[in-house]
């Protein structure tokens, strides 16, 4: 089901990734940084920083694909009460979870707790569109481990997750990619899956490729071309997810699907 798919999202995928601008005090911070030791930041951090610049350290290493480093510094806020720190914490945990050193047993314990930092961010800030889909995300992770049950019933609150973090942020093409591959997941459901859904909910989650399409093209996305045999527009989506610059595991992984699409389409034609 969709809970499969989005391992290939990382809070923006590469190619929605945000360009940060530093002053002149902040790009000396981060050259110091880099030379410090992981214990020395969190150091630093456990010292007072204020949250503003707590985000902005965040923020580096997130670009810079730091990911247990960036899972360090944030988890030493977990108590925080700012739900843009929280935010970046779930995505940090579930980040964590998806790296292939991470164990089947840590990586579960990693996905539920990344739920907890998002629920946590959503009710310190309701109009925060980033709470939204970082809870819509982590749902779905959570949904791999509670049965076919708990994903169908828990895809009407990712759509509305998502469909919430669209409307406080019409221009988040992550949200609009990730509600292109929930329609696009129940669009192409299995048979038996969709027999399931029938015999739980009076009206079980569907959706179109038509209605996928529409999302993916907002978002710059393109597997649905290939289910509508838009092949010429396929070929050219696959080929920017295929060659943008990957940071991280997840960023990798979705280079190889891109480029293993990108050959079996060429195969066909």
């Amino acid at each position: 089901m969709f809970c499969v798919m989005f391992p290939q999202v990382r809070g923006n995928p590469g190619a929605f990734r945000r360009s940060l601008m530093f002053s002149a005090w902040s790009y000396l911070g981060f050259e110091t940084y880099q030379l410090l030791s992981p214990a020395a930041v969190v150091h630093a951090a456990a010292k007072g920083f204020r949250v503003e610049e707590i985000l902005q350290q965040a923020d580096y290493l997130y670009e810079s694909g730091e990911t247990e480093r960036l899972y360090q510094l944030l988890t030493q806020h977990k108590d925080s009460e700012d739900a843009e720190l929280l935010w970046r914490l779930a995505r940090a945990s579930r980040d964590l979870a998806q790296l292939s050193g991470t164990s089947a047993e840590e990586r579960k314990a990693l996905v539920y707790e990344a739920l907890e930092y998002a629920k946590r961010a959503l009710e310190k800030n309701e109009a925060s569109f980033a709470a939204h889909k970082w809870y819509a995300i982590c749902i779905s992770d959570v949904g791999d481990y509670e049965g076919i049950k708990a994903k169908i019933a828990n895809a009407y609150v990712i759509k509305e997750h998502f469909e919430k973090a669209i409307e406080l942020n019409p221009k988040d093409a992550t949200s609009i990619h990730l509600m292109g591959i929930w329609c696009y997941t129940f669009a192409e459901m299995p048979w038996y899956q969709r027999r399931i859904a029938n015999m739980l909910f009076a009206a079980p989650p569907s959706s179109t490729y038509e209605e996928a399409l529409g999302y993916f093209q907002k978002a710059e996305q393109g597997k649905t071309y290939l289910k509508l045999q838009n092949k010429k527009l396929a070929a050219f989506w696959l080929l920017k997810a295929k060659d943008y610059p990957a940071c991280t595991e997840e960023d990798k992984q979705i280079q190889r699907e891109a480029a293993q699409l990108l050959a079996e389409f060429s195969g066909k034609n």
